[in-house]
């Protein structure tokens, strides 16, 4: 637990505690764009969510962990998807879920806890992240934490006004071979 505990926050596991806030997040309609969401969770389907969260990376193949800051809130959500033990490497997204919480710090020192599991104890040769071209945010914060941006996929996503590209970021475990 060491190395996912920050300076202003940690990344834990979820937990039951943790159904409301999910609720709340996977139903917010202004994140679905990024999530590919289509339609509502119930508070049923996330229960069963959180009932089988416990299952190892290597099976499920994903690890989504709670961003909660030092009083034991959770603020948002991390996660490592489409892991690929074979070639090393995994999906990496963050969102901090409520406004007020955005521009701290959280996201980065988050990202970094993330980058940091994923290269020393999952062993992994690279992570990618897949952004929106307008969200500056998102861009700005990998960009910080060593990302570069690898490739445009060209009107990707459909969206209510159209189709939008989504950039690729990538980041090398230089220190593996």
């Amino acid at each position: 637990m060491l190395n996912l505990k920050g300076k202003q926050l940690y990344l834990r596991a979820l937990e039951p505690r943790d159904l409301d806030f999910l609720y709340q997040l996977e139903n917010d309609t202004s994140i679905w764009e990024i999530s590919g969401t289509l339609k509502p969770y119930s508070k049923k389907v996330l229960r069963l969510y959180l009932d089988n969260a416990h299952r190892d990376i290597y099976e499920v193949k994903q690890l989504r962990l709670c961003i909660s800051d030092l009083e034991d809130t959770c603020i948002g959500l991390i996660d490592l998807f489409d892991f690929d033990p074979k070639n090393r490497r995994a999906g990496i997204g963050v969102v901090i879920s409520r406004t007020k919480d955005r521009n701290k710090g959280y996201g980065a020192e988050a990202l970094s806890l993330m980058c940091n599991y994923a290269f020393t104890t999952l062993d992994l040769h690279q992570l990618y992240a897949n952004i929106l071209e307008d969200n500056e945010a998102s861009i700005h914060l990998f960009e910080k934490q060593g990302f570069e941006k690898i490739g445009c996929k060209r009107e990707w996503i459909r969206t209510s006004k159209g189709f939008k590209n989504e950039l690729m970021f990538q980041k090398i475990n230089s220190d593996v071979s």
